[in-house]
């Protein structure tokens, strides 16, 4: 289902008269908040966090994240987290 386009302005563009247009960070979290899907890549031991290379809002972008992941750091454990659960892991050995 296609929902139509949407123009991002900033918040004060005198402009945007409330004809329905979004303004930029509309819809995301407050500072402070976490996003809740985050794609971390661990050392080839497992044993610590090298780099968060993703955090996303939506489940579809973090496991798409996630997948790219694999492809580019294929000797590492790479971890899908949601609200700190792990959704997926890639033991980065081949089975």
């Amino acid at each position: 289902m296609f929902l139509g386009a949407q123009q991002l302005r900033p918040p004060d563009d005198p402009t945007d008269e409330g004809g329905g247009t979004r303004s930029y960070g509309e819809g995301f979290p407050a500072e402070g908040d976490d996003f809740p899907y985050k794609v971390e890549i661990w050392d080839e031991k497992g044993l610590s966090i090298e780099q968060v290379v993703a955090v996303s809002l939506s489940a579809s972008i973090g496991y798409a994240a996630y997948y790219a992941a694999t492809r580019e750091f294929p000797g590492h454990v790479i971890i899908l987290r949601h609200k700190g659960g792990i959704m997926s892991r890639w033991t980065g050995r081949a089975h």
